[in-house]
């Protein structure tokens, strides 16, 4: 059985407009490292990509594997 995520809990202004959101820390970590993942995936977009057997051959011939 999952345990219960805890909901967000918004700070409103006068009007009650969302202006700012309370997230447990565990969350707000969490959501921080997707987005440096995700900054990083976009930063590499453009490099050449390496098959799988090559780096599989790579890691064979340094010993690693």
């Amino acid at each position: 059985m999952a345990s219960a995520q805890p909901k967000p809990q918004y700070i409103t202004d006068d009007q009650g407009n969302r202006v700012s959101v309370v997230l447990p820390v565990d969350e707000y970590q969490e959501l921080i490292e997707d987005l440096e993942d995700l900054a990083t995936v976009a930063e590499r977009r453009e490099e050449e990509t390496v098959s799988h057997a090559d780096v599989l051959a790579a890691l064979k011939a340094d010993g690693k594997l």
